[in-house]
């Protein structure tokens, strides 16, 4: 597919209307219009910006935190619901491409998931990530080596990951595999932990980032969270809670595939978009020097299993006689 070898892309270092999918929706909206009126052709928001990242599940006792989970599950987006399509209208109608971080609802169970939708406001893709984080894992499912996907658009190939996926090593190779040249990287915001330890830093964070970029050859696109001052009064009665989240948090980056920044950051306290005009003729030039899954490759020595199965836990489909007959001999020959 042709890509065009320009165009202006644009990234959101923001808070959401905590724990408000509707309010939440009409924020991103607002910044969409922003966005086209600025000439971006793409915006990416936050890891699970609707309706906001579950901080409480940090903050406490599981038995205090549930206190949060009823209306958090209510708040969740469902796909494919008369919210998410106000996202595909508003993408159409402003005529940008939008990634989107938001906490997934499907039946009885929560996902940390991420959209693409079109500038026809059409969804290209869904996905879900594949192993949530420390205490992430008493709110959200897992995804599946489906949810690992480089999609061909007008802009390009683009792909997504959240978070702490930027740190496993074969996540990244399998998305490089696909020849990825825009790479949606979103971030909750980082202002939790910061005297507890170093990894979940925004420097640190930045720089896992940075060499996405680097190693995968393709521009990053890094949309950051935020965590505003009545997220603080709602969830830290103590003052234990209130040393572990402070307001604040904005990191968000835009790379190319040389690691070089490509707009100014903004401060951490600070609300706004982030705007860079990237050119696709700089991923060849990136890839002449090295690409990691072509000829900078030694797939003799060190290569990658990777299964892009989609592994749900129900299959609607029924088994056909060859599957029936595969399965019983399975089960007989245990």
């Amino acid at each position: 597919m042709s890509s065009p070898p320009s165009y202006r892309v644009a990234v959101v270092q923001a808070a959401p209307v905590f724990m408000d999918r509707s309010a939440t929706i009409d924020k991103c909206i607002q910044m969409m219009a922003e966005a086209s009126a600025k000439g971006a052709r793409l915006i990416a928001f936050p890891e699970n910006f609707i309706p906001g990242y579950p901080w409480f599940f940090w903050l406490g006792s599981p038995a205090w935190a549930m206190q949060y989970m009823v209306k958090y599950h209510e708040q969740a987006l469902v796909i494919d619901s008369a919210d998410y399509r106000r996202l595909e209208q508003a993408a159409a109608e402003f005529k940008i491409f939008v990634s989107a971080g938001f906490t997934e609802k499907s039946n009885g169970s929560l996902y940390m998931a991420q959209t693409l939708i079109d500038d026809q406001g059409q969804t290209l893709a869904t996905r879900r990530k594949l192993k949530p984080t420390v205490a992430e894992r008493m709110v959200f499912g897992e995804g599946d080596g489906s949810d690992l996907q480089v999609h061909d658009s007008d802009l390009g190939r683009v792909g997504a990951l959240c978070c702490w996926e930027h740190i496993q090593p074969l996540t990244k190779f399998a998305m490089y595999s696909q020849h990825e040249q825009l790479h949606v990287a979103a971030w909750p915001g980082f202002s939790l932990y910061n005297q507890v330890t170093q990894a979940i830093s925004g420097d640190v964070n930045n720089a896992v980032t940075r060499t996405y970029a680097v190693e995968g050859q393709c521009f990053v696109l890094a949309p950051c969270g935020m965590v505003s001052d009545d997220v603080i009064d709602l969830l830290c009665q103590t003052d234990e809670s209130r040393s572990l989240l402070k307001a604040g948090g904005g990191y968000a980056r835009i790379y190319g595939p040389d690691g070089s920044q490509l707009a100014t950051p903004l401060a951490t306290d600070e609300e706004g978009i982030l705007y860079a005009d990237i050119d696709l003729d700089a991923v060849t030039l990136a890839k002449v020097a090295a690409d990691p899954v072509g000829h900078y490759s030694r797939s003799d020595v060190t290569r990658l299993l990777f299964n892009s199965e989609a592994r749900r836990p129900v299959a609607d489909a029924a088994l056909d006689d060859a599957d029936a007959l595969a399965l019983v001999e399975e089960l007989q020959s245990r």
